[in-house]
């Protein structure tokens, strides 16, 4: 029976020392040794077989992250696992304290290429770090082949214009990992555009009037959120479709990382796909030509079966279902509590899908530390991340 785990972790800013990733933000030496000690013990106690990393400005900075954390693991290992000659080195128990060293080959990044390079302008990738491996390189989706055009339709029908993505925010990056002998899954890690509100700079002018608080124009950044909104939910949409092509091939699927909305929020919906009727008999057809002109029960059948197939389940929704938990917080800013980390999982792993290849024992989410600049017990907000880490735990079907 194979077990492994996945992970989500938004490390925050991760980055070496004296380098501005923001206006006017960097890490000293210290601080960034801090951020680099915790990070690597949180992913040491995590001890996922699969992590998901978001807001990865340095390839080095997570090496180094990897590396300690390893070193962590090893040194803990050395004390708590007996060696051979102990009779008792066998049993379970110590199966389950000890911690497998990810190694050097096992990490993907992906760099964003809207990173200019320059202090004070750098943009954020994302990255996968498997104990598994890959099969084949990593995909890194984020300058589309194509520019996607949204068209819309006045409500009477005139042309109402189009909204037009041709580069996503921050890279979406899709990897094939061998979890045992048998079974590849596809794994996707994302992170969706931010709430931050999007205000354009007029021409010649040093900043966006929306972005002056001092002068503070609600109905302006009303907008700029509505903007930033319609980008989020245009790359959700991008992600959707390369998840149906994955399944659609077959392919068992798992999503992660920071959609920066919440499970119900519309973002996740497209992600995931829509929720289906109970029942679909008493819906009129969409060609109806009369009233009593609805889908028939076989009809039903075959729409309930298409739409489950390409559907996506919370691995969050799923612990509660089994815990009776009835929340889960990832997230804090402004003391504001929200989940915005996701994993999601494909019917594969559905307890109530005859065709199940396994299931999801347990959702762990590490966010005891969870705060931020508006809590006065936040002296090291900057260096720890403000996102809980989750993680879910699948056992695989004997084959």
């Amino acid at each position: 029976m194979t077990r492994f785990t996945i992970a989500s972790f938004n490390v925050k800013n991760l980055i070496g020392a004296d380098q501005q990733y923001y206006t006017f933000q960097s890490y000293t030496p210290e601080e960034y040794a801090w951020k680099e000690d915790w990070t690597a013990s949180q992913l040491f106690s995590m001890d996922a077989d699969v992590v998901g990393f978001q807001e990865i400005f340095e390839e080095d900075a997570l090496r180094a992250v990897i590396a300690e954390a390893d070193r962590i693991g090893e040194a803990s290992n050395d004390a708590v696992i007996p060696d051979k000659s102990k009779r008792y080195h066998r049993k379970a128990i110590f199966r389950k304290l000890g911690y497998t060293p990810y190694g050097k080959d096992g990490l993907f990044v992906a760099p964003n290429s809207n990173d200019t390079g320059t202090p004070g302008n750098r943009r954020p990738g994302v990255a996968i770090l498997s104990r598994f491996g890959f099969v084949g390189t990593p995909e890194i989706i984020q300058n589309l082949p194509e520019p996607l055009d949204i068209p819309f339709r006045e409500l009477t029908g005139e042309d109402g214009g189009h909204y037009r993505v041709s580069r996503l925010s921050r890279p979406i990056l899709k990897a094939r990992i061998p979890v045992s002998d048998t079974t590849t899954i596809t794994v996707f890690n994302c992170h969706l555009k931010s709430k931050l509100g999007e205000f354009p700079r007029p021409d010649g002018a040093d900043h966006a009037p929306e972005a002056d608080l001092v002068n503070y124009d609600p109905v302006g950044r009303a907008m700029g959120a509505m903007r930033a909104a319609l980008r989020r939910m245009a790359e959700a949409w991008v992600l959707r479709r390369s998840i149906v092509e994955e399944l659609e091939a077959g392919h068992p699927v798992m999503v992660m990382g920071d959609f920066n909305d919440g499970e119900h929020a519309v973002s996740s919906e497209i992600i995931s796909g829509e929720v289906p009727f109970r029942n679909y008999s008493w819906m009129l057809r969409n060609n109806a030509k009369h009233g009593a002109d609805r889908y028939s029960r076989e009809e039903n059948d075959i729409i309930q079966n298409a739409v489950n197939k390409v559907r996506l389940t919370s691995a969050e929704s799923l612990f509660v279902r089994k815990s009776m938990r009835d929340m889960v917080y990832t997230t804090a800013f402004g003391g504001v509590y929200e989940s915005i980390d996701q994993i999601y999982l494909s019917r594969h792993f559905q307890p109530d899908n005859p065709q199940t290849i396994g299931e999801m024992e347990y959702f762990s989410v590490l966010n005891d530390h969870l705060t931020d600049g508006s809590h006065a017990e936040a002296p090291y907000n900057k260096l720890a991340s403000d996102h809980g880490q989750i993680m879910a735990h699948i056992r695989l079907k004997d084959t």
